[in-house]
């Protein structure tokens, strides 16, 4: 649980523990919860419960449980005095059912006490599983950190990371005696490693940035589990239609935030984890003021084709906003699963089936709209309406099927095709009336795999007027 780090000089000023819980609560409300004592090795240095500060406060008005580690004291290593701040603070959240906000630097166990400091992980890991899902934890990666440094935030609901942080289980110290690689530690776990590996969700340039962006997380949350998210006045989208920046060809590409822009409140599409897995978006929204998380495909990154990565980064975000109440909006314009060796060897199997489970065994509100197509196993997997999707929306140009017209008149009509005298015009002619046969709007509207065709203007008004509907009935 411990490593060797090679600290480098940051790039943004440093705040101190207790300046950085000053930044995250409102002005004059954090209460320390441990009395301050004073080093005689640091002459009249103060710290709080051995190298860490915890305290309560409040956000936006509403209390949270908050820690946060001193890097400067003994590289921010956690002893047995270090974690039973800590673990106050969880049991605080526990009992108060509050969030918790955690400003994690260290590296790792204090080697000067051995079982006693991985003893204390322990505590910090088991308090940590037990809040999973019950409040919203949320840590913030301001230092280098190490070993279980790095395994007690990855436990939390979301990470943010500062631009002068780093983050691995074993240092670059390690890795040079254990493997001659020579790295340094941005390289080795910087932010631009876990933004693009799933492990962080949001980078922020500097601590103070940072304790701003976690603000903005919990005013999307709920105070805990089966409580109401705080709601917000309706704010106008900031595209009037979503349909002014989709291509009506399938096959072109354009970027799915755009059509977003045009549906939620215009300001609060907050999009989590954007550079891992990029062919999925998932982001928090407001829609009539309202909190809501939004998985859609992303035509802009490999055709919006779901793979493991992605199917992955969808269901653990299915399962967050399941966990806390957020009503759930699958945006849809895919073709399908990616197939190929590479993708089989990396589980798309597994993680596709934890996508499926995911949608499939949320409570919460769960809306679909198919933009332009919807093929395969993925129709079934983005929320289709026999996997429990509580309405299906569909635009009028929309395809759904198990694949595109062109691909399933090559199978279908083989034989057709190879005596034709002109087989490409026979292939179009074919997949024009399988398209209309088969994969239109209005065909699956009227087998009932769809609810509703709607004009893609009237998008957002039909699906808040589905969720005002359904929030009393998940009431």
């Amino acid at each position: 649980m411990t490593a060797t780090l090679v600290r480098e000089p940051p790039a943004h000023p440093r705040l101190g523990p207790l300046e950085r819980l000053e930044a995250l609560c409102d002005p004059g409300t954090v209460q320390v919860l441990r009395s301050r004592v004073v080093s005689p090795r640091l002459g009249e240095r103060a710290i709080e419960g051995d190298g860490v500060v915890g305290a309560t406060g409040t956000v936006d008005g509403r209390p949270v449980a908050c820690y946060a580690q001193d890097g400067s004291y003994l590289g921010g290593s956690l002893g047995e005095r270090h974690a039973e701040t800590i673990v106050r603070v969880l049991q605080t959240a526990e009992r108060a059912r509050i969030p918790v906000v955690g400003f994690v630097e260290s590296g790792g166990a204090r080697m000067q006490e051995g079982t006693a400091a991985l003893a204390g992980y322990g505590r910090i890991f088991r308090h940590t599983v037990r809040l999973t899902g019950v409040v919203p934890q949320i840590s913030v990666v301001s230092g280098a950190s190490a070993g279980g440094g790095a395994y007690s935030p990855a436990l939390t609901d979301l990470m943010v990371m500062t631009e002068d942080a780093a983050m691995f289980l074993t240092g670059p110290g390690v890795v040079r005696e254990a493997l001659g690689e020579e790295i340094d530690a941005r390289a080795l776990g910087g932010p631009r490693v876990h933004d693009r590996n799933g492990v962080c969700h949001l980078v922020a340039a500097d601590e103070a940035s940072a304790a701003g962006v976690v603000r903005d997380l919990l005013g999307y949350l709920p105070s805990a589990a089966g409580e109401a998210p705080r709601g917000f006045d309706a704010v106008a989208p900031e595209l009037p239609d979503p349909g002014v920046v989709v291509p009506a060809e399938p096959r072109r590409v354009y970027d799915v935030r755009d059509a977003l822009r045009g549906v939620v409140d215009g300001g609060t599409l907050l999009e989590l984890c954007a550079r891992w897995a990029r062919n999925v978006v998932t982001s928090l929204a407001r829609l009539e003021g309202r909190p809501v998380g939004i998985v859609a495909n992303q035509p802009h990154y490999l055709g919006g084709v779901l793979d493991a990565s992605g199917s992955e980064k969808a269901a653990r975000f299915v399962g967050f906003c399941d966990a806390f109440g957020l009503p759930l909006i699958a945006v849809v314009d895919t073709p399908g699963f990616m197939p190929g060796s590479r993708q089989e060897q990396a589980g798309v199997i597994r993680h596709g089936a934890s996508l499926v489970r995911a949608f499939a065994s949320a409570r919460v509100p769960k809306l679909t709209v198919v933009l332009r197509k919807s093929y395969g196993g993925a129709y079934i997997t983005m929320n289709s309406r026999d996997l429990g999707a509580d309405l299906v929306l569909a635009w009028p140009d929309a395809e759904l099927g198990i694949m595109s017209a062109r691909a399933a008149v090559g199978i279908v009509n083989r034989r057709e095709l190879e005596a034709a005298s002109d087989p490409r015009a026979e292939r179009e002619r074919l997949a024009r009336e399988y398209a209309h046969e088969h994969l239109g709007a209005e065909s699956a509207a009227a087998s009932g795999f769809i609810d509703e065709i709607v004009e893609p203007g009237a998008t957002r008004d039909r699906l808040a007027g589905a969720l005002r509907g359904l929030a009393r009935v998940h009431t």
